[in-house]
């Protein structure tokens, strides 16, 4: 029932911009597996290929130091309502921060988030398709707002100094390269 293809297709693309969340994963060479549901008006398709996210501030930070060391990535996205249907996206991503050329790029394409951390550009080699038909319906309810109302409270010396305590390292102990410059930190894989 899988089907594979080199691209994003046009019904792919309405598929992906109509769902409410997707979900990463990342691993380094050795380590822990990284799996994380992502919400928010935070991804973006730019073109049949490419796919951006806006990464907000976290718990932890695994995708970032998972792609430093190892920059293959994974996008799961899977349809709670209608037809059914499980999608993945295989790539590659780099990271771009705050203060980069990048950064300066491509923000601009997001709604402005509270948070914001990172940019994760992905290369897009295979896209595949699954029946999905063992997920449950599930209705959207609406946007948590927990994570907005929190970073509203912080200043943005606040969020850095978060930063600085809980998003440096990955819990595996790699660097994630969150206060290094913008040109050493955005992984060139």
């Amino acid at each position: 029932m899988a089907k594979q293809l080199d691209h994003i297709t046009d019904d792919l693309q309405a598929f992906i911009q109509a769902q409410k969340i997707f979900f990463v994963a990342t691993a380094a060479e050795t380590g822990t597996v990284n799996l994380s549901p992502k919400g928010m008006d935070s991804f973006r398709i730019l073109g049949p290929n490419r796919v951006m996210w806006l990464n907000v501030t976290g718990s932890g930070n695994e995708t970032a130091a998972h792609l430093l060391h190892n920059d293959r990535i994974t996008i799961m996205f899977c349809a709670f309502e209608g037809k059914p249907l499980i999608l993945r996206l295989y790539g590659h991503g780099k990271t771009y921060h705050s203060g980069s050329a990048e950064w300066s790029e491509y923000y601009p394409l997001f709604a402005p988030l509270e948070g914001a951390r990172q940019l994760i550009d992905i290369q897009v080699n295979l896209v595949q398709s699954s029946c999905g038909m063992a997920v449950p319906f599930m209705d959207y309810n609406r946007e948590r707002e927990d994570l907005a109302i929190w970073a509203r409270k912080q200043s943005p010396d606040g969020i850095q100094n978060y930063w600085a305590r809980k998003n440096m390292v990955s819990i595996d102990g790699f660097d994630t390269g969150i206060f290094a410059s913008p040109s050493a930190s955005d992984n060139k894989n």
